[in-house]
């Protein structure tokens, strides 16, 4: 039960027993109503309020900030795959990112034009949630 509900009924409930016997019972059918309309808007604006935080990418730990474009993911993906291959390494080509029901898919080549490993990458609810690089395919 929400602070909000809690407190209104409450003041209602208080209000109504204030008034007296007589004005609590002309108002009983109104008082009622009040408080079902009252807690139906609660849970409704609570209802609303998940809906809205699914919605909202997360803040990504890697610091790659919230990724919410196949642009960003690509860009977020390489500089892992980057950091995971080691120094002197480059991104060879373009990655490119299929989109997934929470996020995108990345698979790029990353290396040296002697020595190049593919990788995959996953990008889900605004971050990188994990990478694959190939070795030895």
């Amino acid at each position: 039960m929400s602070a909000r509900r809690g407190i209104f009924t409450i003041t209602a409930l208080t209000v109504g027993l204030m008034a007296g016997p007589g004005a609590f019972a002309q108002s009983h059918g109104d008082l009622h109503r009040a408080v079902d309309a009252a807690i139906l808007s609660d849970v409704a604006a609570d209802r609303q309020a998940e809906r809205e935080a699914k919605r909202q990418p997360y803040a990504s730990p890697g610091g790659y900030g919230s990724i919410a474009t196949a642009g960003a993911a690509r860009d977020a993906c390489s500089e892992k795959a980057l950091a995971q291959a080691g120094m002197g390494a480059r991104i060879l080509g373009t990655p490119s990112a299929s989109t997934m029901s929470t996020g995108w898919e990345v698979e790029g080549m990353v290396g040296s034009t002697s020595d190049s490993v593919p990788f995959v990458c996953s990008v889900r609810n605004g971050s990188v949630t994990g990478i694959l690089l190939r070795r030895g395919e």
